[in-house]
Order: structure tokens, then sequence, then C-alpha cells
């Protein structure tokens, strides 16, 4: 008989910055990390003889927790990485809400009619990643392996091996990252012993305790999902404006060194060099903030630059300015850029824990400003 350890990945950054990421090559969060650690933890007692995982960071990154402290190597197999969203890859789930709402509806409740432009079916994920897993065991007889994978990937897999279909497969329920799964294989025979256990996780750092779209029977995506679209500056500068005069007195208290006009010339100056550099943040229908890039501001360092990031007040404290920095990494990450970079007051104590909870750190104080900042910065790269 072989023992099977099936475990969901790590935090990544699409659950985080509410992305989807299939095939997308994700990094794992300071969360996921933690994540990680209590993994570790929890398999410091459990014999394992070999450790898979999919080829992808956030998979090969959590497989780390098993094969570093068991003096195991880790095998890479392409066959176990997450289900292919196609043109999906990478968009916000708000965004798709908007533009492919039938095909989402399908994902959602595990349809066998969804199915997007370059990417997989709920039946071709099945056959994939169930027949990895057993071609695994049959190349360990009598062995525990661990096998590293993703959340659409497992669920669709624990299904072949309860011999449910696709559309019964809407029942299982969805894991929380780094959830344990027991399989023990007795040649084509298969026993669940359990699956998407999470016990190891403290509540603060689950994913799930953070998130409300899981609970809902329908599967259907409940969290605040947002989308971008460019801010039009020659026709919407009025709304710029008063987005930034509303900034800067929040944080400094008065008009004192304001410069609106300056402040208006550089988002214009960079909405003419690329439409994308100023962004409309949207939720729903509801216009939520303001996200501008500069792309040519220290782009020979490798440095994706952000002048401004702004939630209007209404939509302050709900857990969603995060998503304005993961588009942020989705426009950058492909120019090649490893950092992200801001400037921010030092005594804007609210701005400075919401950057620093996620992953941001002071790297010096900026000159020539008229008045005190920080630069702060934010690793994107994938440096190992």
């Amino acid at each position: 008989m072989t023992k099977i350890y099936l475990v969901r990945h790590a935090e990544a950054e699409g659950n985080l910055y509410r992305r989807i990421h299939g095939q997308y090559d994700s990094l794992v969060t300071d969360n996921g990390y933690r994540q990680i650690a209590a993994l570790a933890h929890r398999f410091e007692g459990i014999h394992v003889d070999a450790v898979y995982s999919s080829d992808l960071f956030r998979t090969r990154t959590t497989a780390k927790a098993i094969y570093e402290q068991k003096g195991l190597t880790l095998t890479t197999r392409k066959s176990l990485r997450e289900v292919s969203m196609g043109v999906w890859e990478d968009r916000t789930w708000g965004e798709v809400a908007r533009t492919d709402a039938q095909q989402l509806a399908w994902f959602n409740t595990t349809d066998r009619r969804w199915k997007v432009e370059g990417g997989e079916s709920f039946e071709e994920v099945r056959e994939r990643v169930s027949g990895a897993i057993r071609q695994i065991a049959h190349n360990h007889p009598n062995e525990t392996v661990a096998v590293v994978c993703h959340g659409t990937a497992i669920r669709n897999a624990l299904a072949v091996f309860q011999g449910l279909s696709v559309e019964e497969s809407a029942k299982l329920p969805h894991s929380d990252n780094t959830a344990v799964s027991l399989l023990e294989f007795d040649g084509d025979d298969v026993r669940i012993v359990f699956h998407d256990d999470a016990s190891h996780l403290p509540e603060e750092i689950s994913t799930f305790a953070k998130q409300r779209w899981w609970k809902q029977d329908t599967g259907s995506m409940a969290d605040a999902n947002m989308w971008f679209k460019p801010l039009d500056m020659e026709k919407e500068s009025d709304f710029y404006r008063q987005c930034r005069g509303e900034a800067w007195l929040n944080i400094h208290g008065s008009w004192d060194n304001y410069d609106g006009d300056a402040f208006a010339r550089d988002a214009l100056e960079q909405w003419r060099y690329d439409h994308n550099s100023v962004i409309c943040v949207m939720l729903g229908n509801q216009v939520a903030g303001v996200l501008q890039l500069d792309l040519r501001r220290d782009a020979d360092k490798g440095v994706g630059y952000i002048p401004f990031v702004y939630m209007m007040p209404t939509f302050r404290k709900r857990g969603l300015g995060v998503q304005l920095i993961g588009q942020a990494v989705s426009v950058y990450r492909p120019l090649g850029r490893d950092y992200l970079r801001l400037r921010c007051a030092p005594d804007n104590l609210v701005a400075q824990r919401f950057y620093q909870r996620y992953g941001f750190h002071k790297v010096c104080k900026a000159t020539g400003t008229r008045v005190p900042l920080d630069i702060m910065e934010k690793y994107i790269g994938f440096g190992e």
C-alpha cells in the first residue's frame, strides 16, 4: 500500500490580490510563509520517502516545508499544475464577472460547460491530475509520498478518486491553503483517509478565515472583487484632482505645500505615455479609487514606481487596498521589474502599517520633496 499526502500550496498572490492564477506563476505571500512553517511542524513526525510538486513557484516553495527537513530532493511534474485558465490568467475576478459572467457562473458551480479560450475543461484537469497522482503512487510501491498541488486540481482529483462526476464534484468542499489530504493506494483501489485538513493552521494565518466565498453553497465569489480601467486624464482630470486633494488633506491636515497643478501635470504626462498609467479602481459599478503608475521612472533599476495609491473614504478599512498592489504587480512584472517602489509620509501611520503588512519596507528618506516622505520598496521577483 502506498500513502500519498496531497497538500495544497501556501497562500499566494492570487489568493491575496483576488486575481485568477491558474498556471500563472505567482509568489507566496508573507502569510503563506507562516503557513509553510506550520506545515513543516505538522510533518515533523511523519515519515516521507519522496516529495513531488508542480513546477510552479508556489508549490515548489511550499514543498520545502517537507523535503528540506527530510533531507530529500524535490521532483517536479508539469502534470501537477493547477487548471489552465487560458485568457483569464492574471485577470481579476471582478473583471471576469463583468465580461464573462456566464462562464464564471459555470466555473463557480463546477459545470462541465465551463471552458475559456486557451484553457482546460474540468474533464481535462480531472484526467491530467488524477493520472499524475496514480502514476506517482505506482512509482512508489509501499512508500509514503508527499505531493504538493493546487486547489482546483486537488478538488477535481479527489472527485475522481471518489467516483464522482463533474456535476457531483461541486458538492466537495474547497481546501484552505496548505490543507492536507491522505490517500491510500492498493493497486487500482484508492481510499481517502481524510481530506482538506488544515488543523495545523491557527485561525490568524488561515486564508479561509479571512474570506467568505468558499462558504457559499453555490461557490459564488462573494468577496469584494475589484476591476480596473484607464482614467482619461484629458476628460476626468477634475476627478483626479479631487482624489489628490482629499488624500493630501487627510494625511497632512492642511493645504500647506500642496500643488494640485503639479500633481495633475505629472499624471497627464504619464497617461499620455501609456493610458494604463492612471487607473480608475472600480467595485462593481462604483468608483472606489485611483492607482497611478510611472512606467519610466527608475525603470533602469528594475523598479516599478507608484506615485499615487488612493481609496475613496467609503471604501477604506475594508481589506480592499491590497488589490491595488496586485494590479501594480500585474503591470510591472511582465515589464521585468523586480521591485515596487512608492513614497509614504512617515506620520501616516495607517498607510505605513498597510504597506508593511504587505511586504514593503523603508529603504531611505526621500529628498527634495515638499513634505517629509519615506521611500518604501517591495520585492516582486522570483529570486530563489
